[in-house]
């Protein structure tokens, strides 16, 4: 069953001069009709002797056998291999040790092409380059059969096969290679015996001879200990007395214990300024025996085995040593255990009586598991140390500040004080979170002129500082602007030269209704901004003025007994039943119910919780608030020119424009400020008919005669829901 390959052109004619001669062999096939391109073809240029036959075969299958009825034979054979176990002798002439060699490989054939590769396996410490012997590829049938090429049907157990004139003898196959030459038709012979090389026999047996001590060999396991105790050690606290320094006390020492091959270390805490060297070990890690004599034996005394010499001299630097099974020389001694240690027990370390005072929590539990030790009561060596004495500070002394005084009494070199970072870290301003607490104020004094001043006093909750600035109000008198700098503030009342630090006014002392001194001046705080009341709120755990809960169980108390009278007063304030009352009408009820005991923060406190804002006047004031800004940063004071100019467009004298005449002024004088806050604006003065009231417009954007600030919007206080309700 041959496949006849078909040439289909000839290379060789008129060959051109300079052309690589590896093409000169190749001729192009068909097989399995799918055109193949064969080398080294017998002939000249792919062109056949006279008398030369073209005898190529491909596979000994023929067309049909496979997938399907017609696909070719590397289709139909893909990945299917059959293997052979064999072995052939290597002479070695040049050894009179041996002879010959019995090496063993194995060999592939590829039933897709019937191509072979012959591999040895790889033998450690064999002194041969092992591995691939012969390439696969298509190997020719030894002479007179050159022509053709090895098939399965060549193979067989217990079969000689010569590949390039070494012969290979075949003893077994694997389970697939026998299966499948059963089904085409091949009878097995039974498999043959692998024989051994002789060298390596004879080489393994001298070595075991060798090395085969006299008597068994004691074996010590101590990988199964490792391997389960890796890593755990116990810790004791212990002491010693050394008789040598009766002075200085007893010596402090730690001792661990090694679980994983029972071994022992120890380490002495010394104290400061003790004048001891500072070694790494007071005792290197080792197996500790049990009453060690001193001085302790001669190395190489205890150990886990002992060799004899036989021949007493060695002869020709050679010595021979066997194993002193019976132990005569072996001095035996016993080593601390895990079990020889616990709390108040002393321990003999090189003739140092140590004394076990205490062990940690992982020491305490093993022996809870293991040895059912429940008491762990340490023991008390060190005397108690006396008490510090006291350190007298000096009453500060004026030059610089108190912590700078402070500090000089505390080192030689005087340091300056240390911020509160964390503070500073926790506090600082983050993103539009500025962290300050600003408070409108004005004076306490009798003074009329000073009774109208306004002041705004700014809280820096980072570091503690004060600041306050005055608001400038024309034809006062008075200038305005900063009125303090920022700094830290002390109390009022406090004496000056003292040794205690001073008190400063910290984030609690300020809140509306509050009186603060600053250096003489006496402030009443009236109201805040909302990010003020805002971080009191979320921080009432820190201000309790601000905490609802505290500020209405508070009331509560005060009003248990009134509770008809105060259901009476508040329907008698609201007639037509809308269970709203007016914050006026709240805050003077609290007032009088209180008696002075709620502050004005308390009761700001209850109404902004039970309060019903009205949303669209405050978002006004807020607008407006950002508009003045706008204006007075870009110097816009144009009010009265733009008062005329409306004027003039006002024919009718009634004081009120359509929206897009006004929008059309205002573009026309280049108001600085967006399309979008200017027609905002213009839609929240507008009234139903569409007019818009220009000089009310004008005089809420008059920055100088007319601001609009922050804390104005807790003028017109919320209505607020009955407490009771």
């Amino acid at each position: 069953a041959q496949t006849q390959l078909t040439p289909t052109a000839s290379i060789g004619e008129n060959w051109p001069i300079g052309e690589d001669k590896f093409h000169r062999s190749q001729i192009f096939c068909y097989s399995n009709d799918v055109p193949m391109m064969f080398d080294n073809k017998p002939g000249i240029g792919g062109e056949l002797l006279p008398g030369q036959t073209l005898k190529v075969t491909n596979s000994v299958f023929p067309e049909g056998i496979g997938i399907g009825s017609s696909p070719p034979s590397w289709i139909a054979f893909d990945k299917q291999v059959l293997c052979f176990d064999a072995y052939f002798e290597e002479e070695v002439p040049e050894k009179h040790q041996e002879l010959y060699r019995i090496r063993h490989c194995k060999i592939y054939f590829y039933l897709e092409d019937d191509t072979i590769q012959v591999t040895e396996p790889v033998v450690k410490n064999s002194g041969l380059k092992q591995g691939t012997i012969v390439r696969r590829h298509q190997i020719p049938l030894p002479p007179p059969d050159e022509d053709r090429f090895y098939t399965m049907y060549d193979f067989n157990i217990n079969t000689e096969i010569t590949f390039y004139g070494r012969k290979y003898k075949i003893i077994d196959c694997d389970e697939y290679t026998k299966n499948f030459l059963r089904k085409i038709g091949i009878r097995l012979n039974p498999p043959a015996s692998r024989p051994d090389d002789p060298y390596t026999t004879e080489r393994e047996q001298r070595h075991l001879a060798s090395t085969n001590p006299f008597h068994p060999y004691e074996r010590f396991d101590t990988l199964k200990q490792f391997l389960e105790f890796d890593g755990q050690v116990l810790g004791f606290s212990c002491v010693w007395n050394d008789p040598e320094s009766q002075l200085t006390g007893p010596r402090e020492l730690v001792l661990r214990y090694y679980l994983s091959d029972d071994t022992i270390d120890i380490k002495e805490i010394l104290p400061r300024n003790s004048g001891r060297d500072v070694v790494p070990f007071f005792l290197k890690r080792d197996k500790l025996p049990k009453n060690a004599p001193v001085p302790p034996y001669h190395p190489g005394t205890i150990t886990n085995y002992t060799l004899l010499n036989v021949l007493g001299k060695p002869e020709r630097n050679k010595g021979y040593y066997i194993r002193d099974v019976l132990q005569t020389g072996a001095v035996h001694q016993e080593f601390y255990k895990d079990s020889d240690l616990k709390i108040g027990a002393v321990i003999n370390v090189w003739g140092r009586q140590i004394l076990l005072c205490d062990c940690d929590e992982f020491t305490k539990e093993h022996y809870r598991k293991k040895y059912g030790i429940v008491d762990f009561t340490p023991i008390q060596y060190k005397t108690p140390p006396p008490p510090k004495p006291e350190i007298i500070v000096p009453p500060y002394n004026g030059f610089g500040t108190e912590e700078d005084s402070l500090n000089s009494c505390r080192s030689v070199v005087v340091k300056s004080p240390h911020k509160d970072y964390r503070q500073f870290l926790m506090k600082d301003r983050y993103g539009m979170d500025s962290k300050i607490l600003r408070y409108a104020a004005k004076l306490v004094t009798d003074n009329a002129i000073d009774k109208e001043r306004k002041f705004i006093i700014s809280y820096v909750l980072s570091d503690d500082t004060i600041s306050v600035f005055e608001y400038a109000e024309r034809n006062s008198g008075i200038a305005g602007g900063k009125f303090l700098e920022r700094s830290r503030i002390k109390k009022p009342g406090q004496e000056l030269f003292k040794s205690e630090p001073s008190e400063y006014y910290k984030a609690q002392d300020l809140f509306v209704g509050a009186r603060v001194c600053f250096h003489g001046h006496k402030f009443l705080l009236v109201d805040a901004d909302e990010y003020t009341f805002n971080y009191m709120e979320r921080n009432a755990n820190e201000f309790p003025m601000a905490d609802f809960c505290v500020v209405l169980n508070k009331l509560k108390s005060m009003t248990e007994s009134r509770a008809k009278e105060i259901r009476k007063t508040f329907a008698t304030t609201d007639p037509e039943h809308t269970n709203v009352i007016g914050y006026d009408t709240f805050r003077n009820w609290v007032v009088s119910v209180a008696a002075g005991g709620f502050s004005e923060h308390e009761i700001m406190t209850l109404g902004r919780h039970y309060g019903m804002r009205d949303e669209s006047q405050t978002d006004l004031y807020l607008l407006l608030s950002v508009a003045q800004e706008k204006l007075k940063k870009n110097a816009f004071e144009n009010f009265e020119q733009l008062i005329a100019v409306f004027l003039y467009n006002d024919r009718e004298k009634c004081g009120l424009l359509p929206y897009e005449t006004c929008r059309t002024i205002f573009k026309s004088f280049k108001l600085p400020l967006p399309d979008d806050l200017l027609e905002t604006l213009l839609t929240r003065f507008e009234d139903p008919q569409k007019q818009i009231d220009y000089r009310k417009f004008v005089d809420a954007l008059n920055w100088r005669q007319n601001q609009v600030h922050a804390f104005e919007e807790m003028k017109k206080p919320p209505k607020v829901k009955p407490v009771s309700q």
